[in-house]
């Protein structure tokens, strides 16, 4: 297999990887078969043993840090809670926006000056995501978006965190670990306060399998394919995952697809390709 074919192999097998999260922590949580405390806690955990494994194999050691490990937490616990409420598709969707927004107003923090394009997709997407959340009949839960949305903001500072790591999978595993230890830790307290049912066979399969397989080995294929994609390239990639989330929330989920879903879905992930596919300034020193 030649690298571009391999390269593309990777991608869509990452993206897929990806998508298949919403749809599992969707299934897991629609059917109760799962609380979102216990799914979190168990996709951590089982995300951590699968990633070790692997580093005992290469014979590798973790590394990673509390600081991203908190955002990975954050991350996974906000998504689970959202995903209690919202539809496959439309919770990738909320969840994609605010990792770019994320990342793109660190790079203005950081010193970048975006183009005029890249103000206007960053503006498009923003007024498209506003008037996906505006309340109407078609509007998806406004608590299951606000606590996606608060899942992509932990993403996108986890990826901004890691960015300056050195071997991702090992960096990955050690984060998982480190976010096992917290989500652990915090779980008794939580689950005083908000008690839920112990997770059915079912739903603890789920989770396993959305952080071991799905999250975990998802990751490392995603770095794989990221050897052979330009940034650009990687960006665009990552605009097929709420699609392919909302493809198989239809399929397996039998969950609609809504006009005001695919046309705000339009905007967005255009809106987002500008903004984050552009190449950016750099401010000059003063």
């Amino acid at each position: 297999m030649n690298l571009a074919a391999r390269t593309f192999a990777l991608t869509t097998t990452a993206m897929v990887a990806f998508a298949a999260n919403s749809v599992l922590g969707r299934l897991a949580l629609v059917d109760q078969e799962a609380g979102a405390g216990g799914f979190a806690l168990i996709r951590l955990i089982s995300g951590a043993i699968a990633l070790a494994l692997i580093l005992v194999v290469t014979r590798k050691s973790a590394i990673g840090d509390w600081r991203s490990a908190a955002a990975l937490l954050g991350y996974a616990a906000f998504f689970s809670y959202a995903y209690i409420a919202l539809p496959a598709g439309t919770g990738a969707l909320i969840l994609f926006a605010p990792v770019q927004i994320t990342m793109v107003g660190a790079g203005l923090l950081s010193g970048e000056r975006l183009t005029l394009m890249q103000w206007l997709g960053l503006s498009a997407a923003v007024a498209a995501l506003a008037w996906l959340l505006s309340p109407s009949l078609e509007a998806p839960s406004l608590i299951g978006s606000l606590s996606m949305g608060m899942a992509g903001i932990s993403w996108g500072l986890y990826s901004i965190y890691g960015r300056s790591k050195g071997d991702p999978t090992a960096a990955t595993a050690g984060n998982f670990i480190r976010a096992s230890v917290l989500a652990a830790v915090l779980a008794v307290p939580v689950l005083m306060i908000a008690p839920e049912p112990l997770p059915t066979s079912r739903g603890v399969a789920l989770a396993v399998l959305s952080g071991a397989g799905t999250s975990g080995l998802g990751y490392i294929v995603w770095y794989a394919a990221l050897k052979g994609l330009s940034s650009t390239k990687a960006g665009i990639a990552q605009l097929t995952v709420p699609a392919i989330a909302a493809a198989g929330g239809v399929l397996l989920l039998s969950e609609p697809l809504t006009t005001r879903f695919v046309l705000a879905s339009l905007l967005i992930l255009g809106g987002v390709g500008l903004a984050t596919l552009t190449p950016s300034r750099v401010r000059s020193p003063l």
